[in-house]
């Protein structure tokens, strides 16, 4: 079962390749060079593919949706000054989840008008902030949380445009800790039972909130757009309900983000612009037949936008075999840096960046350096047998969801995020010191 070299399997991106000294490459770059110079455990994200990626959201919702579309990118995929800069140059919004997210969106000087503010518990805090920060749309959860920005809008003599989410019953069949359009979620006020026309009745008689329209998820890691296509319908049923029984006209219909990326060669590689265009189709048509107006049709990906366009170096240290049981391959990150596979079990590409020509015949565990059992980064990975302390590998895929949830766990510092580009490589985000870990501290 030994896994060989150079196979098309370790090439899931365009951005990856070998060069002619047999290095693995990624954007073009030597990662073994990099690997000197910026250390290990490290975040490269590639700057181009990210920029590609937000041209192709733009354009294939240009062209379905003409001046009727909107791209907002999921700060939660990951979250720092630099996307922001490179999210403003290209034309998208984003949608934040945090006061946090929010102040450094604006260190960037982004334009919080092109800005939605999610979460399913704002704090009053959260609130004033995102009021203050001039946050275009608020994507409210709830009816708590309705009547607490009405309360503070009004106080700060604002009117807030907002957007209700609601949950269109949709079950994706992906992970069930990122499966979120499903009626029972904690995201949202249900279609099925009533609860989206009730919050949307609230919502109209708020005086100091002014209704845009509606929002909902259906989840992560979608590879088609059947589940799109489900939530539209229901969507836009509601949509028309709403404008006969209450006479709200919808302004803007969210249908949030989820389209998947390849982690393995197994899962497909999706085209993002064909998919797109197969929604704008079905919307156009549904929207003739209630005989409504086409709200703006809006979309937030994330995951789609940055996972591929990322991948984390690391250097491997202890290996131990045990005999005729399991071999562990533990690396100088973990957990503190990729938590996914220990909250999702969500599957990886590893590879070695030097020695490639070498074949791969042993399997083993792909661990961290935590005093955690769980702090494993991908079981069964097949790596060269003589593989020793010192030695470079791959975690391919690591743009979306990795930087944006690592923690300090066992006080070990956050990596440094490097962009690669054509001419060369510089620090987005530096490596965090020990130092830094207990500036808190009193």
């Amino acid at each position: 079962m030994s896994q060989r070299p150079f196979e098309n399997t370790d090439v899931i991106c365009e951005n990856i390749s070998y060069n002619d000294l047999g290095h693995l490459t990624f954007a073009g770059h030597d990662l073994s060079e990099l690997a000197k110079e910026y250390g290990t455990p490290t975040y490269f994200i590639d700057e181009e593919r990210v920029r590609n990626r937000c041209r192709t959201y733009i354009h294939a919702v240009k062209k379905a949706f003409g001046d009727k579309g909107r791209v907002y990118y999921a700060s939660k995929a990951s979250s720092f000054k630099r996307i922001y800069e490179i999210l403003k140059e290209e034309g998208l919004g984003v949608d934040v989840v945090s006061s946090g997210e929010i102040y450094t969106a604006s260190l960037a000087k982004f334009p919080m008008e092109n800005s939605m503010f999610h979460s399913n518990n704002k704090t009053d805090l959260d609130i004033s902030y995102g009021i203050d920060s001039g946050v275009g749309y608020f994507v409210v959860d709830n009816v708590e949380e309705l009547d607490a920005i009405d309360k503070i809008a009004e106080q700060k003599g604002k009117i807030q445009p907002v957007i209700l989410r609601l949950t269109p019953g949709i079950d994706t069949h992906t992970y069930e800790a990122v499966n979120t359009g499903k009626v029972d979620s904690k995201f949202g006020s249900a279609i099925e039972t009533g609860q989206a026309k009730e919050i949307t009745e609230v919502a109209l008689k708020c005086k100091n909130i002014r209704l845009c329209g509606f929002h909902c998820h259906i989840g992560s890691q979608v590879f088609d757009s059947k589940v799109y296509i489900a939530a539209a319908e229901k969507m836009l049923d509601f949509v028309a309900l709403v404008n006969t029984s209450l006479g709200f006209k919808c302004e803007i219909l969210d249908l949030g983000g989820g389209y998947g990326v390849r982690y393995v060669a197994s899962q497909p590689e999706i085209d993002i612009a064909s998919n797109i265009a197969e929604v704008g189709r079905f919307i156009t048509e549904k929207c003739k037949n209630l005989e409504i107006d086409m709200p703006i049709i809006c979309f937030e990906p994330g995951r789609s936008i940055i996972a591929d366009a990322g991948l984390t170096l690391y250097t491997v240290g202890t290996v131990k075999r045990i005999p005729n049981y399991k071999n562990y391959v533990s690396v100088d990150g973990g957990m503190p840096d990729n938590i996914r596979f220990a909250l999702y079990n969500a599957p990886y590409t590893i590879i070695p960046v030097e020695n490639t020509d070498t074949v791969r015949d042993m399997q083993c565990s792909v661990v961290g350096r935590c005093c955690e059992s769980g702090d494993i980064i991908q079981e069964n990975v097949y790596l060269p047998s003589d593989i020793h302390r010192g030695d470079l590998i791959a975690c391919l895929t690591t743009g979306a969801y990795h930087y944006s949830m690592a923690s300090n766990y066992n006080k070990i510092p956050r990596p440094p995020i490097i962009m690669l580009t054509k001419d060369g490589s510089y620090y987005a985000v530096k490596r965090e010191t020990i130092e830094r870990l207990a500036e808190l501290d009193i």
